[in-house]
């Protein structure tokens, strides 16, 4: 069982497992939402809320919604939602020891003005994209 929460403590989560394994989003709503630069992210099973009170949730697209605390603004979670698949932000998690960055995507729409170091694989927009339907 892992948990998390965000700056402020109003919203707290826990979730069976999550993959170790995490995405460095560059699209622009990602980067508009993080404040500029890439989200990351990891895929988490069964997540539960404490309470639902303080978290938002906000239908960026037909098919995905975006979470976050109300009172401090914490991004906490990208969530599929015909999928009820969620990924949530690597660093609301209590321990961010395990997770490591083996993805970059949407690299087309990455500004110039940083650049994550590493050998990972890097997806242009529509190799993501492609990927997310199979």
């Amino acid at each position: 069982m892992l948990t998390g929460r965000c700056l402020c403590g109003a919203v707290e989560f826990t979730c069976e497992s999550a993959s170790t394994e995490h995405n460095a989003c560059h699209c622009d709503m990602c980067r508009r939402w993080s404040g500029g630069g890439p989200l990351f992210t990891t895929h988490a099973k069964d997540v539960t809320f404490r309470s639902e009170a303080s978290l938002g949730r906000f239908a960026s697209s037909d098919w995905a919604e975006r979470g976050f605390c109300k009172a401090c603004g914490t991004p906490m979670f990208y969530r599929f939602v015909r999928a009820n698949a969620y990924m949530m932000s690597v660093g609301v998690f209590d321990d961010t020891s395990p997770f490591k960055l083996t993805r970059e995507i949407f690299i087309d729409k990455k500004p110039e003005g940083y650049s994550l170091a590493g050998d990972h694989p890097r997806w242009t927009e529509a190799e993501t994209l492609a990927r997310m339907k199979s």
